[in-house]
This record gives C-alpha cells, structure tokens and sequence, in this order.
C-alpha cells in the first residue's frame, strides 16, 4: 500500500513537472505580441521548436522561425532609427525655428529702417532727395546683400556710400556751376581730409560692421546648428549595430518573453556602441554652442543690430546737415584742391539753390518708428513654450541652446530610460540581459569611437571613423570659429550665396566696443563706387569770395537747426 501511494505522489509530481514544461514552451503571448506590433508572419509556432537556424538570439528552444528573426532585425533597424529621430525633434526643431524667427526680424529690421528713412527724407528734403534716392537704395541693397552672405566688403560698402553722397550733395550745394565726372572723382580724394560729414561716418561704420557682422554670423550660426542636427539625427545603423539591437529589442519575443526589457546597462553598451561615432561630434558642438551664448550677448548688448539700424535716418539726417553747414569751408578746399569749376549760368544757378538738402528733419518720435511683426527687440525673439505643458513663459534661445549641450554624449542616457527600451526601475534580475531574464554584468562603454574597442555588444571598427560626422565635425569648428571672430566685431569670409565659388570679407578690426559707441547719434553719407585715394590738400582759409551766397544759406539753416534743438 506505501509502495502504491510512492507511485501515485511520484506520477503526480511528474504530470505538474510536464504541465509546467508544456507551459513554458507555448508561444501563444509571442503570437499575441506579434500581432500587437502590426508583424505578419506566415508562420508563427505554437510550442517552442529547437533553434539550430537563428542567427542572432539564443539557439536552444525557441518560438521564432528564421523568417521572424530575419524581420526582427528589419524591425530592429527602423525602431532605432525613429528613436534617435524622435529624440533629437526638439533640438532639430529649436535650431530650424529659431533661425526662421531670427532670419524674418533681421530682414524686416532691414525693411523697416529703409521704408522709416525713405518716409522722413520725402517729408523733410522732398525732390533733391527723390532725385539721389537711388543713393540710398544701393545701401539698403548692399546692407542686404551682406547678411544674406552676398560677397560685400562692409567698410569699402559704407565708404562708397558717403563717397557717393558727397558727390551728389556737393553737386546741388554748388549748383551753380558745372560738375563734370573727372570733378567728381577729384573731389573724392580729399573726403578723408575733408570730413564734410564730421565724425558721423567714422562711428556710423563701426557700428554698422559690428553688428551686421554678428547678426550674420549668429543667424548663419543656427543655420550650421540646424543642418548638423538633421544630419547627425539620420543614423545609419551598421550590420553589427542592427544584430544587437535585434538581439536587445527582439530576442526575448523568441524566448517567449516578449514583455521582457533590456537591462538598463546593456541598453546603454548596445546604444553607446551604435552611436559611438554620434558621440565623438559633442566636444566641438559644446565649444560651437559657448561660441553662440557668446554671441548671443553681444547681440543683446553692444553689437545689437537694432540700436544701430533703428536710428540711422537720423544719423544720416545729421550728417547731411554738417555737411550744410560746412559747405563754404568744403567747397573752399575742393576749389583749392581741384580748381574753380566752369559756373554754369544764370539758369542753372538760380534753380540750383532751393534744391539742395536744406531742410531740417523734424525731432525723432519714438512713438513713429515702425514696428515688426517678429517684435522689436531681439529680446522678444522668442516662441512660446509648448502648450501641452501650459507653461506661460517664452523661452528665450539662449536657454534652450544651453540646453543644447552634451546633447550627443546624453543621447544613450535618454534613450535607455523607463518605457522606451529598459525595464527601468525594475530589479537587476527582472530585465533581459541578452541570453535570458537576469542580471546584466558587463561594465558600462564610456562615449565616443575609441571607447568601443572592448564593447561587449557592438562589434564597432574604431580604425573607421563615418564620413558624414566627421564633416559635421569640420563643420562645428569652421562656424565656431566665424562666431568667435564676429564676437570681437571681425568678420571672416562666407561663401557667397549669389556668386558661386567666390568669397569675401569685411571687419573693422576692432576688438572691442563700448555702450557709449552705440548710443551716440552720429553718421556719414557717402555713395557707393570704386575705392579712391588721393593726395593730402593743406589746410586753407574757411571762406571764399565767390561763396557769399552758399554761405548765407549755410548760416540760415544753422540758425534754423539750433532753433529745432
């Protein structure tokens, strides 16, 4: 009777065992679990089959045929690929909306400032202005062919501009006689000397240089942010990388654990691996993004680009009128220098002198000046924040490029988080760890190609750096340089977008600028042709017989100048 009841307990443990070994072996969850992912294979097994044709998982009992692997790593490939673009969308979409946000205000600025002063100038010199206006429009022009990247020299640009203004203002202001061509181009030898527009042009260009220098270096900054970005986020997964994300992401559905997530630090070795040449771009993207902040301040403070363009009417407006004011001493030293042109006759010189510049601009309204649809300060260049998060704030670009950095060393920390790929919070033995459900023991890569001699996971080829980012590379520290040099208020050369393989540059030289600079209202007005140099005049008496009546129309709008002040 004992010997039956052994037989019977004995025959009843062996039927739990085979119950509990047919359990094990169903692959019903891994069927569901396909089904669930969208995968449609022809043939799913029931129970468990021996896995002598599986490539890349566990060879031992498995529920995947060869044509599930084989899709698996398909899957594995996209997976990963729509991770890393998913997780850099708001950095690509920092750099690609800021760049719009920045690249409308600068141009509207533009627009603005050259509609603001063409407006004041009809109102305030009528025809003689309407006459030159082409003057001015070459300026603007110039001004926008530069930031554009156009192949402009801002010093030689701004110096032909008061060259040109002279000419054309010394033309109306002596209309009375004839000013031919070979006259015009003697006069332009002396405008150093001469300085018919005082000190405004000298101050004027160095402003003007500075921050159009660091407007189009910050703006073509985020241009070379945004394209690196998009061009790093598209990953090209290697046949090495593909195994072992199929192995990572996949291998448990073969062991019927399709639930199962990675180990955190196997995560992290299968991601360093896959992005080790990702990784290798953050110490030039970390200098290029300081070289932006830096930037960035100047933008805001003596390079703003806003406190030169906003007030330049004025500034030119001023300018035009010393030269008024000084036309008798002017054209005393260009009669000296280029001898007495022919007089013209009586009809000429009667209409001449109601045509000149002699108008005096009304006192600047703040409360006029246009405002753009972008705002009018580089401090509401900002978007808002999402608005799935509620949060009212703007975030200013500054922070979010602090946010920026080691954003490509972080990509396999961020990537390897709860709910995405690892098990998360879940205990050491409770993750996949590449062969079975337990504790992952291998130590975590550090970041970059060179680190991954020894990954565990990842067959990686350290002697082959990709191509693509190491021009990124290139790229990063071609514009970290442009923005250190533009951060002193020096240009370097761009490409020029209009003429193809040509390039050329500007800069004042000077490395460093003082609010004062940028707060004082004064310009000059030349024109805009061919550099010119010429001979040193000596000094000569301020007033000439023949300029009595120049001279009158001087000290009468002098007297009319100071009454508006």
């Amino acid at each position: 009777m004992l010997g039956l009841d052994i037989i019977m307990c004995t025959f009843s443990v062996l039927s739990v065992a085979a119950r509990a070994d047919f359990k094990a072996r169903n692959c019903s969850e891994v069927r569901e679990a396909c089904v669930g992912k969208g995968f449609s294979f022809a043939h799913v097994p029931i129970q468990e089959i021996p896995g002598e044709h599986l490539r890349v998982c566990p060879q031992g009992s498995t529920c995947c045929t060869q044509e599930m692997e084989d899709k698996f790593g398909q899957q594995s490939k996209q997976d990963f690929e729509n991770l890393v673009d998913e997780m850099s969308h708001e950095l690509r979409s920092t750099f690609v909306s800021r760049h719009e946000r920045f690249d409308e205000f600068f141009l509207e600025l533009l627009e603005n400032t050259q509609r603001s002063l063409n407006e004041m100038f009809v109102r305030t010199y009528g025809k003689p202005y309407m006459q030159n206006s082409e003057v001015f429009e070459n300026l603007f022009a110039e001004l926008k062919r530069y930031y554009m990247g156009g192949n402009v020299n801002l010093e030689e640009m701004l110096n032909d501009f008061w060259s040109r203004l002279l000419e054309r203002m010394f033309t109306l202001l002596n209309s009375q006689y004839v000013i031919t061509e070979d006259y015009l181009e003697c006069i332009s030898k002396y405008t150093d000397q001469l300085k018919p527009f005082g000190d405004v042009p000298r101050k004027l260009k160095a402003q003007v240089t500075r921050a159009f220098i660091a407007a189009r270096t910050f703006v073509q900054g985020l241009s070379v942010g945004r394209e690196v970005a998009q061009r790093v986020s598209k990953v090209s997964s290697t046949p090495a990388c593909i195994r072992a994300l199929t192995k990572m992401l996949y291998c448990p559905f073969c062991q019927g654990m399709p639930a199962l997530k990675s180990c955190r630090n196997y995560c992290l070795n299968v991601v360093k691996g896959c992005l080790a040449n990702q990784a290798d771009l953050d110490p030039e993207w970390n200098l290029y993004i300081d070289a932006m902040l830096l930037l960035a301040q100047r933008l805001e403070g003596p390079f703003n680009i806003e406190s030169v363009m906003d007030p330049i009417d004025v500034k030119i407006s001023e300018a035009i009128m010393n030269m008024q004011d000084n036309t008798a001493q002017v054209s005393y030293r260009v009669f000296q220098g280029c001898g007495q042109p022919k007089p013209a006759g009586m009809t000429r010189s009667t209409r001449g002198v109601p045509d000149v510049f002699s108008a005096r601009f009304r006192p600047y309204s703040p409360e006029e000046r246009p405002t753009t649809a972008s705002g009018t300060s580089l401090d509401r260049l900002v978007l808002p924040a999402d608005p799935v998060k509620k949060k009212k704030k703007v975030v200013d670009i500054k922070e979010k490029l602090k946010l920026s950095k080691k954003f490509w060393s972080n990509l396999p920390e961020a990537m390897c988080v709860e709910d995405r790929v690892t098990a998360g919070n879940a205990s050491d033995e409770d993750c996949w760890n590449g062969h079975t459900q337990g504790r992952y023991f291998p130590e975590v890569q550090k970041d970059g190609l060179t680190h991954q001699v020894n990954n565990p996971e990842v067959g990686v080829d350290i002697t082959r750096p990709d191509t693509q980012i190491r021009q990124q590379i290139m790229a990063l520290r071609v514009m970290t340089n442009k923005l250190k040099n533009a951060y002193h208020g020096n240009d370097i050369y761009f490409q020029d977008s209009s003429d193809e393989g040509s390039s050329s540059g500007s800069g004042s030289g000077s490395t460093e600028v003082g609010p004062t600079d940028m707060d004082v209202a004064a310009t000059e007005a030349p024109v805009v042709e061919a550099d010119r140099s010429g001979p040193v005049v000596d000094s000569a008496p301020l007033c000439a017989p023949s300029l009595a009546l120049p001279t009158m129309l001087a000290l009468s709008t002098l007297a009319l100048h100071r009454q508006w002040r």
